[in-house]
């Protein structure tokens, strides 16, 4: 079946809904996606969305960029950290307008309460600058947006699972996309197309990801020439439910929750003295894998506590529900009264899609365009994360980027015209399909992603060193030669998950060999990327960003340099 659009969507989160928003004044939108947009990972997000306001005590966006810098250990290009911190003002307000219901003061302004790393004047004290709906602020923006495109007559096609960007000369024609309730194949062809399909969380075995988060969008990117920047960066979040990885959110620390070990000591006074347990996430997930690892875990498990308990029941009820169901339904407490067991689980990747400030994709170190293509969210590299995020920079990120690049597409329509889609891309997807139905191999899919997600989690988790890296790197592409291997056994054409999952493995494998990869070369320790073998960073040979390129002699790595406009690297202290 063939589809025309003027521009096409895949993904329904927080960064595919603000660029429909933006991009369907203009043409037709069509937002595809495989699952509904209402269960969109963004609304997981919990805590808060950074802006500063200034609506509880001073704060400046040039704090804020400074503070996003920082906290990325100066990998952060500090364009695109200027964009974030300056639009993040418009953008809450422009939210704010649409509908989205915020927390309030006792004046009726957007309430804000303190996040991992943000500070006043450069460094010098905690400030409050993550606008808040309690602790469903994600829900709340994805609700928002989702209305907002629909009074735009944004066309959505829920449970569409595309499959393959169409790219001819270097430039878009449209997408393939599989309809999970029947089987068939479709083509949109479209001038322009964004990919805003998420993160990547699903390689490892803890992790606050949900379950479609297995790098769809990296991987067709990648299959497509695109290179992909930095994937050896991935944030672990100090606080998700100990052996589920479900996340706490950094509010309950930002209300005033303390990390607590064995002995009752609030040890982030040892690791970071002037801000605490609001220290940037990698800073945070180090000192607890460090508590752990020499003996003050709870009960000599691999665990710490988050306690809240002394904020009150009422805070906790009326500034926390959800942690507070959460927290009920999975380990049966209520921290109101009782410390969360907490231990980090893998939340957020900074590499991905290289892009411009605008969105577009770049296909190499030098910047250039991929003509028609977009990414924005999690799935993108812009880069204003660097080495680590900043709590409450990734719904910061989906709104500005997202409003960014759906602008540019907009503007984009008025100059192109649709390409011919030729030869019919299905037949290659249909070739892909067979081989996976008709395989004469007896690997599982399930069996190997297991081992997948063992190998990254304990060898390119919080801590890592060549040896173990280089590990990982031989034992995924030994899982890439048994993916070859494997036979769906369910036949059917009508919601066949085993197809899907079987898919969504391939693209796991692609993106771990990646990650594995860049992190193996990268000999420094900077941000998420901790090395117990090179503890220093090296800005003299390392301050660069990676790019991996997919090549018919396996991944190829290059580096491109950090653009440095207003802070100098420093030495990294809390």
């Amino acid at each position: 079946m063939y589809h025309n659009y003027d521009a096409v969507v895949i993904g329904g989160g927080g960064a595919g809904l603000m660029a429909a928003t933006q991009i369907s004044p203009a043409g037709s939108t069509a937002v595809l996606s495989k699952l509904h947009p209402m269960r969109s990972h963004t609304g997981a997000a919990q805590g808060g969305i950074g802006a500063a306001l200034g609506n509880l005590e001073e704060d400046l966006w040039e704090w804020h960029m400074f503070d996003t810098v920082k906290g990325g250990d100066y990998l952060v290009d500090q364009d695109a950290a200027e964009i974030l911190a300056q639009d993040a003002i418009e953008a809450i307000y422009e939210l704010e307008h649409w509908g989205l219901p915020f927390d309030r003061t006792d004046d009726g302004k957007i309430a804000q309460r303190p996040f991992g790393g943000h500070t006043c004047n450069y460094g010098e004290g905690i400030v409050r600058r993550a606008c808040y709906t309690a602790d469903r602020t994600g829900h709340a923006i994805l609700q928002t947006l989702y209305q907002r495109a629909i009074r735009n007559r944004v066309d959505f096609f829920d449970e569409f699972q595309v499959v393959d960007i169409c790219i001819e000369a270097g430039a878009c024609q449209g997408v393939v996309a599989y309809e999970v309730a029947t089987g068939e194949l479709h083509i949109f062809r479209a001038k322009t197309v964004l990919i805003a399909t998420g993160g990547c969380g699903r390689l490892f075995r803890i992790t606050s990801n949900a379950y479609s988060f297995t790098g769809d969008g990296h991987a067709m990117a990648f299959r497509k020439g695109v290179p992909l920047e930095d994937m050896e960066f991935f944030q672990f979040h100090p606080t998700g439910i100990y052996k589920l990885g479900i996340l706490i959110t950094e509010a309950v620390r930002g209300e005033g929750g303390i990390l607590l070990n064995k002995d009752g000591e609030r040890f982030m006074e040892r690791y970071s003295p002037n801000l605490l347990d609001l220290a940037p996430r990698d800073v945070v997930a180090r000192a607890i894998h460090t508590e752990v690892a020499e003996g003050r875990g709870i009960d000599g498990k691999d665990y710490v506590h988050l306690d809240a308990s002394h904020l009150g029941r009422e805070a906790v009820e009326k500034k926390l529900p959800d942690i507070q169901d959460f927290c009920g339904t999975y380990l049966g407490i209520d921290p109101a009264v009782e410390p969360m067991p907490v231990q980090p689980t893998a939340h957020y990747a900074m590499g991905g899609i290289p892009t411009n400030v605008d969105g577009q994709v770049l296909m190499d170190e030098k910047g250039t365009v991929l003509h028609g293509v977009y990414a924005a969210g999690e799935c993108a590299c812009v880069s204003v994360h660097g080495a680590n995020r900043l709590g409450s920079n990734s719904l910061l990120e989906l709104v500005v980027f997202g409003r960014r690049a759906g602008r540019h597409m907009a503007k984009h329509l008025t100059e192109t015209d649709f390409l011919e889609v030729k030869p019919d891309p299905r037949e290659r997807v249909k070739e892909e399909l067979a081989r996976l139905y008709e395989g004469d191999g007896t690997e599982e899919v399930a069996t190997i992603r297991s081992e997948m997600r063992d190998v990254m989690m304990n060898n390119v988790g919080v801590f890592r060193e060549q040896k173990r890296i280089d590990e990982a790197v031989e034992k995924v592409r030994e899982l890439r030669n048994r993916y070859g291997k494997i036979r769906v056994q369910n036949r059917s054409n009508l919601f066949n998950q085993e197809l899907l999952e079987a898919l969504e493995l391939g693209y796991l494998l692609e993106l771990a060999e990646v990650a594995a990869m860049s992190a193996a070369a990268r000999k420094e320790s900077r941000g998420a990327h901790s090395r117990a073998d090179y503890p220093d960073r090296d800005d003299d040979n390392w301050l660069k960003h990676t790019m991996a390129f997919r090549t018919e002699r396996g991944v190829e790595l290059r580096y491109k340099p950090v653009n440095i406009s207003f802070f100098d690297p420093k030495p990294r202290t809390f």
